[in-house]
């Protein structure tokens, strides 16, 4: 891909995150989200019933965790594995044991819709070319089975937009592309602005099982 094109990287999703949330159409949109720390955790999974961890700076779904409240311990996904905690102190290790000491975020956890029972999300490639931006691509990725990413390198099936809205949300499909290229418009005129030089983004939404659309990623190095 030539130069031009590639523009400007930005690896932090912290800042890119909060570059969008000073937008109050596009706050509505972007799940709660702090930077990590053991209290942070603790107190975000007493406000949601689960949530997800990520690494602030990497692709690919590489590093990234689930957690939540079960009776009364804690349950944690990361890749395959899967496991249960009677103590805060012990999903702490657990989680320890991946994030080592990379810098993480702490995001409120989706409940995606689904296509056969595995979690959907949505790409929207948008590329600037000869001074405008155009969108290349909406895509749907599912995961693969016993993962909650949907990413393809970890084994996640591309769809059609379309086919993965009609089959994740019957009936209620209608309008969810043109609000997804509504929202990738007014995200990248606001990272544009703030990070000048950017030349193509990728927005990762999630759509929930009541309908809302959810902005999970934005990339400036979209694969």
């Amino acid at each position: 891909m030539n130069a031009h094109i590639q523009g400007r990287q930005l690896a932090s999703k912290w800042l890119k995150t909060r570059a969008l949330l000073g937008h109050p159409e596009i706050a509505a949109h972007i799940p709660a989200s702090r930077l990590y720390t053991p209290s942070r955790l603790r107190s975000m999974m007493r406000q949601y019933a689960m949530v997800v961890l990520k690494p602030v700076r990497g692709t690919g779904g590489n590093g990234v965790m689930k957690a939540g409240r079960s009776g009364g311990g804690y349950r944690w996904s990361y890749n395959t594995q899967r496991r249960t905690f009677r103590t805060f102190g012990q999903l702490l290790r657990a989680v320890g044991g991946v994030r080592r000491s990379r810098a993480y975020l702490v995001q409120r956890g989706i409940d995606l819709a689904e296509v056969g029972g595995r979690p959907i999300d949505y790409r929207v490639k948008y590329v600037k070319l000869d001074g405008r931006w155009r969108v290349r691509a909406i895509v749907g990725r599912v995961a693969r089975h016993g993962l909650f990413v949907t990413n393809l390198c970890r084994g996640g099936r591309l769809l059609t937009a379309a086919e993965g809205l009609r089959r994740s949300l019957p009936g209620r499909q209608a309008g969810k592309k043109q609000q997804m290229r509504h929202l990738t418009r007014v995200c990248t005129e606001l990272l544009e602005r703030r990070f000048p030089g950017i030349g193509q983004l990728g927005f990762d939404y999630g759509i929930d099982r009541k309908g809302h659309i959810w902005i999970l990623e934005v990339n400036t190095r979209p694969h």
